[in-house]
């Protein structure tokens, strides 16, 4: 009798640490939900040019099992979820949460491979232009064949092959004077 209301007893502790523990995380979450879905809806507007988005929980009641949908109204379009938009749209709509996630948390590197691909030239510049903005905080390492992105960049490396089977490697250092912010 006296083990089994040891082990009742552990047991009503461990629910009640796990209970505490959920209304932190809860916390945190609804937190960090919060101030990464208002830097969302402001890194989105700034990448389309105008436009609303915003995360949304898709249940609401239960936080932390939940999952998050993303919906989106670039301009001159109405309101949609995300599987409803174009590659670019898509590809520049996930780009605006990443930067806001940084936003809300800076990371100290972030390798991005070719982020850039599906964006037309317009975009890319817009983007370009953001992630100069970031780097002040955080240092991106971005692989891509994009010049407007190359153009953004205070070192350059490239790989290049002059004969079969054989690559190099190239390093070019801008030498242009650019403000610190917008040094990637």
């Amino acid at each position: 009798a006296a083990q089994q209301e040891d082990l009742l007893s552990a047991r009503r502790s461990l629910a009640e640490v796990i209970a505490a523990m959920d209304k932190t995380m809860t916390t945190q979450f609804e937190e960090a939900f919060a101030a990464i879905n208002a830097h969302f809806a402001t890194c989105f507007a700034r990448l389309f040019g105008g436009g609303v988005a915003r995360l949304l929980l898709a249940d609401p009641k239960d936080v932390l099992g939940s999952g998050v949908d993303i919906t989106v109204q670039p301009p001159g379009k109405k309101m949609q979820h995300l599987a409803l938009l174009s590659g670019g749209e898509r590809a520049l709509t996930v780009i605006a949460l990443l930067f806001a996630v940084l936003l809300y948390k800076p990371s100290p590197f972030c390798v991005l491979d070719e982020i850039d691909a599906a964006l037309d030239e317009a975009n890319v510049d817009r983007f370009a232009q953001f992630l100069g903005e970031l780097a002040g905080s955080t240092q991106f390492i971005v692989i891509t064949h994009r010049k407007g992105t190359m153009e953004a960049a205070n070192v350059l490396h490239g790989v290049t092959m002059e004969e079969s089977g054989v690559s190099r490697l190239l390093s070019v250092k801008m030498e242009e004077e650019r403000p610190k912010e917008a040094v990637l």
